[in-house]
Parts: structure tokens; sequence; C-alpha cells
């Protein structure tokens, strides 16, 4: 937070509505609250009758958990979203050189860019794929980058998600869900589709089958089953690319060879796109007490007969230590500059920057670096004296095993609520997908908004909500 003040992105300092939200500040404007009230409420019934949930493991009514969602649209316009696509495919470009490159030859360890004890001893790293290539050298087919904005110039990358990033099926339900409550507003504005995902995705995973081009492969969608907290999004990208949604149960392994069981017999399967954890895929390989996977799962992959996407041992570029590194890596295999910015970071691993984050604890955020889901991190502005306490007796016993942040002052977009219209707190999850013919960026992506009253905590396993997002013209004649 920089003197209590934050970048809105609908309006300007001199109270000026910005030209990308006028069209939108008009709606708002004539529109009644009755009829905002209205639509909050035909939005709720729409998501319960569609099912979409999501469960927070331990509690109690994890299952029937709705996502909150805002009715007024976030909105970039085409020319900021050009500079953050940018950004997005140069960094995904980089992640996939880096993760071929450190299960290879190694060369960005021994160029001293990376230590190599951030790799090699990440809980993620998979020594099994060391010296394999994928299909086309591409580990990671779909990624979820989140962005923050800080000011109108610049977004910032505040983490990277290459195993399993969710969201996505929030990201299109929204857009649904929003054309049928505000057709007007939509009919004043040209907005970049973004239904045109799963064709985009399904092209993406039939790419990377590492079968020869020609076969038409067979692609499945493998689930840890219904008890999951992602199993909606499971079932609805299943549906959506016409694919099956199977369980480990479902498949089986011959000679090497990954099967799907149908009432015809065995069909062979060409690519997985896996919502399951690399320690639970394959019982012989991992984890021998797992029953969501496939044994002999890895001996298939090993041997080339099966695409995994993400491919194993993607986890080490999601580590927040390795994210510190991320301008070094570009620069390293790309030789350009970074277009995204990285949050500032101290790497608690350097006594230097150790002694900086202990003596500023309550000003800082710390997070694991193994860390997701805004759980195992300290907001420092937001803890109790015990609570910082805690944590730096904890930075003093594995210093490796943390970063600190300053605490952001993430942008604000109004958001509707029964005492009225309010700025709120919003980060951005682009989804970004790289195959055989190259990286592509769904405009737009799932913005996740803080919902409660100066929070900044927009994770939905902590309360925030979500929105759609628009990518519009800059200048737009009449609709």
């Amino acid at each position: 937070m920089a003197n209590g003040r934050f970048f809105d992105e609908m309006k300007r300092p001199d109270g000026l509505t910005r030209a990308v939200y006028e069209r939108v500040n008009r709606w708002l404007e004539s529109a009644p609250p009755e009829l905002l009230a209205s639509r909050r409420s035909q939005a709720e019934l729409m998501f319960r009758r569609i099912g979409i949930t999501f469960a927070v493991y331990g509690e109690k009514d994890a299952s029937e958990r709705l996502i909150p969602f805002d009715i007024i649209p976030r909105v970039l316009g085409r020319s900021e979203w050009t500079r953050l696509e940018a950004g997005l495919v140069q960094r995904v470009k980089a992640l996939n050189l880096f993760l071929a490159d450190v299960y290879g030859a190694g060369e960005v360890i021994r160029a001293g860019v990376i230590p190599s004890d951030i790799v090699y001893r990440n809980p993620h790293f998979r020594p099994e794929m060391s010296g394999r290539r994928v299909p086309h050298d591409v580990y990671v087919q779909i990624s979820g980058i989140d962005i923050v904005r800080i000011d109108e110039d610049d977004f910032y990358v505040l983490e990277d998600n290459a195993r399993t990033p969710s969201g996505v099926s929030y990201m299109l339900e929204n857009r649904e869900v929003m054309m049928r409550l505000v057709p007007e507003l939509f009919a004043e504005h040209r907005v970049a589709p973004v239904e045109n995902y799963p064709d985009a995705l399904l092209a993406c995973l039939k790419s990377v089958s590492p079968r020869p081009a020609g076969n038409d492969p067979t692609t499945v969608l493998l689930t840890p089953g219904q008890f999951n907290s992602a199993y909606y999004e499971h079932s609805f990208l299943a549906d959506k690319l016409g694919i099956e949604l199977v369980e480990g149960r479902d498949l089986l392994v011959r000679d090497d060879i990954v099967y799907m069981r149908t009432t015809q017999g065995p069909q062979r399967v060409d690519v997985i796109y896996r919502r399951i954890d690399d320690e639970y895929l394959d019982p012989l390989a991992f984890r021998p007490d797992s029953a969501l996977g496939v044994p002999g799962l890895m001996s298939a992959y090993l041997a080339g007969n099966v695409t995994l996407a993400n491919a194993v041992g993607t986890g080490i570029a999601d580590d927040k230590a390795v994210y510190t590194y991320m301008p070094e890596i570009i620069r390293f295999y790309l030789g350009e500059e970074p277009l995204l910015k990285n949050v500032p970071t101290w790497r608690c691993r350097d006594p230097e920057s150790l002694k900086y984050v202990l003596d500023h604890l309550p000003e800082l955020v710390v997070k694991e670096v193994n860390g997701s889901g805004g759980y195992g991190m300290l907001v420092g502005p937001h803890a109790t004296r015990a609570e910082i306490d805690s944590f730096a007796d904890k930075l003093k016993h594995d210093p490796a095993g943390f970063i600190a942040q300053p605490t952001l002052s993430l942008s604000t977009c109004p958001a509707s609520f029964e005492s009225g219209i309010g700025p709120r707190h919003v980060d951005l999850r682009p989804f970004v997908l790289s195959g055989a013919d190259g990286v592509r960026v769904i405009p737009g992506g799932l913005t996740r908004v803080a919902l409660k009253e100066g929070s900044l905590v927009v994770n939905s396993s902590q309360g925030g909500g979500t929105k759609d997002t628009w990518v519009i013209d800059d200048e737009q004649g009449p609709a």
C-alpha cells in the first residue's frame, strides 16, 4: 500500500472516467439499484442451476460452496491487452525452455544463472524426467500466469502456475452468464470472445500427440474424482472439449501403451489432460498408496507412447524461489529483456534479505516457496503480533523455504453490492496455451476480486470472488 492510494482502473485521479470504462460507467449511472440487485440474484441463481461449486478441504460445507460473482465487468483496452499478451507469450516460452534445459543439459545451472539446489532439491523435481524429451519440447501446455496491476503503465507477474492451473471454467461461465444478464451492455461493446477456448485447448492437446501426424489422437481428461475441489471444472471441460472424463480405474497400461476401458473394448489413448498431481499419477512410480492414478502410466509416458499435459515435473516452474529468477531466465534463453516485471521479491535464503525481512515482517507478505491458494503465508499488515513472531521462527528455522514481497497496492475495479457500488481489489489469471504450433493467449482471463472491503486476498478459498474480463477496442464507434 502506497500512502493508502491504489490505482483505480475505472476512475482517474481527477475523478473522470477512463475511456475504456465510459460506457460501463454510463450504464451503472443509469441502472436503478433494484435492477442491479435483480441481476445479482439472477446471477447467483444461474450459477446454482449450473452447479458451479468448489471445495475447501476440511470445511463441512465444502461441496456446496459457490464462488461469489460480481456483475460489473473488468475492462481492458486492446492496447493494454496487446502489451500484456506479448509479455505472457515471452514468459511461457522461457518457462518451456527452462524445463527442457533442467531436465536436459542443465546449461542454466552450469552458467550460474540459478543455483542448482533450487532445482535439484525442489520437491517437484522429478529425476525420472532427466534426459527424457517430451513431444515438441512442450512441457507446459496449459498455464495460468497470475497478474497484478499497480499503476496505469505496468502489469506485474505475481506467480506462475504450470502444474494444473484451474479457473478456466469460471472464465467461460462468467462470460455466458454476463451475456444473458446484461445484453444491453454487450451491445455497446465489441468484446473479444473467450468461448473458442475449448476448441483452442483441444487443438493444442492434439498437436502434442506422440503419434505421427495424420492420426486422430484420442484425448481424455484424467480427474481424481468427484470429491476433488475442482471436479466441476474437470467435468465441464471434458464436456466442452468433447472428450472422455476418466478416473484412474478407467485406464490401463499394456506393453507401455495406455488404453481406456470402453464397452467396445480397450481404446488406445494418446494424450491425457491430467488434473492429478505428479505423486498420485502412478502407484508403481510414485506413491504406492495412490488409488487415483494408473499403474504403469509412467512407463508408457517415458516410452513416448502417451503425452501428459502438463508434463511430469513442471512443478519446479511453480516454485516461488524459481519465480525470483525468471527475469534472468528470460534473458538467458531468449536474449530479451522481460516484458512483464516480477513483483519485487526478497529471497529469504540470502542472509541480507533474511535480515531485512525479519526486521520488516509487519510490512511484508511472506510466502512458502511451495505454497498455493493463499495458504502458508503471512500478510504482515493484517497479522497479529503472535502470528508475526511465529512466522519469524519459521523463517529462522528454514529461510530457504520462504520468499517475501511488499504488501502490494493492487488495482481496484468497481463491484456491486446491496449497499451500492464500491472499488475492490483485483488480480487477473490469463490462460496461455502452448502447442506444437506455438503459444496462444485467450483474450481476457479470470479476474479474481477481493469482495471484502479493504481485503487484498482474492483467492476463492479465502473468500474472494470472480468477474468477467472484457478486452475491447480502445476506440469504439457506435456498436
